[in-house]
């Protein structure tokens, strides 16, 4: 009995410093979600100024762009499913070869943050490529990830890890900037992002974005305000969108990241809440416990107590 008494004793303590390890971890992935969040905001505020410039430089003077006769007298005017064919980033080819960038963290402890991407991917590579090694091309951005699809015996074309909690563009470049200019050398036709979004604190959800080639270049519905604004562009309108464009690909898939590092630190604050409030109901059970023991204990001394005087009793 004893002996039970002190193991229920060292549970109940290393239960304890493992809750304070818990909770301890909670407060710090909450305090990265607030700042990942900050940027996601800021990061919106950018995606939405720089879309509107590119759809001003797209359409507002659109028939300049859709002036592609060789005879300065003639001129021809292209359907309205062909006018956006000028630029290789929003031309739609056949497919022969996908891309897909798959985004997950480098450490654990995030619940099933890892898992449900994993499980949705291999799944939808099955289902659309029955995992023809031929017909996609798998880039990651996390250790987990890239460490996964090895082990299954996928080749991972290019992988980056150890990204800092609120990632700046500059650490991930080097994979966007690849990414962007293997679609543009013809590498493949079709480039995903597969990443788990932030919801909120408790929900994300498995996304599969479309980034390449560029399919959210739609007419606004007020045009017409757009093209009353005159800007002067230097130099032309069209090596401006040669800049511009790639650069709006790129951020696009940057916003990507910012969202899974936001679910990612959401997952991991709502894992380790759930592992201190175990970790507490554990003490609790483990306390009751030692308390029944106890009482067994001191039960069984008290019985022996009043044996040994009742022995002693019968003998006088």
């Amino acid at each position: 009995m004893g002996a039970s008494l002190t193991e229920t004793k060292t549970r109940i303590a290393s239960t304890k410093k493992t809750s304070q390890i818990t909770a301890a971890m909670q407060m710090v992935s909450a305090s990265k979600l607030m700042k990942s969040e900050g940027l996601v905001r800021k990061y919106e505020n950018y995606a939405k100024h720089i879309r509107e410039m590119v759809l001003h430089l797209v359409y507002a003077n659109r028939d300049k762009l859709l002036m592609t006769s060789n005879d300065p007298v003639e001129v021809k005017q292209k359907d309205s499913d062909d006018f956006l064919d000028y630029h290789d980033l929003l031309i739609t080819r056949p497919v022969r070869r996908t891309a897909y960038l798959i985004i997950s963290s480098d450490q654990g402890l995030a619940g099933s943050y890892n898992s449900s991407i994993f499980s949705s991917t291999l799944e939808m590579l099955e289902r659309d490529h029955q995992n023809d090694p031929a017909s996609f091309l798998l880039m990651t951005i996390g250790q987990s990830g890239s460490a996964f699809f090895k082990r299954l015996g996928y080749e991972v074309a290019y992988d980056i890890s150890g990204l800092s909690d609120q990632p700046s563009f500059t650490e991930v470049r080097s994979i966007i900037v690849k990414a962007v200019s293997l679609y543009r050398s013809g590498e493949f036709d079709e480039l995903y992002v597969c990443y788990n979004h932030h919801v909120n604190a408790l929900v994300s959800n498995f996304r599969v974005e479309k980034m390449l080639p560029l399919v959210d270049i739609d007419e606004p519905e007020d045009n017409h305000s757009m093209k009353e604004v005159d800007y002067i562009l230097e130099p032309s309108q069209e090596e401006i969108l040669e800049q511009l464009l790639p650069q709006y690909a790129e951020s696009l898939i940057y916003g990507a990241i910012l969202d899974a590092k936001t679910a990612e630190h959401a997952s991991r604050m709502t894992a380790m809440r759930m592992a201190t409030d175990n970790a507490h109901q554990l003490v609790d059970d483990l306390t009751i416990q030692l308390n029944r023991r106890r009482q067994a204990q001191i039960t069984q001394e008290i019985t022996e107590i009043v044996g040994g005087a009742s022995a002693l009793e019968e003998n006088d």
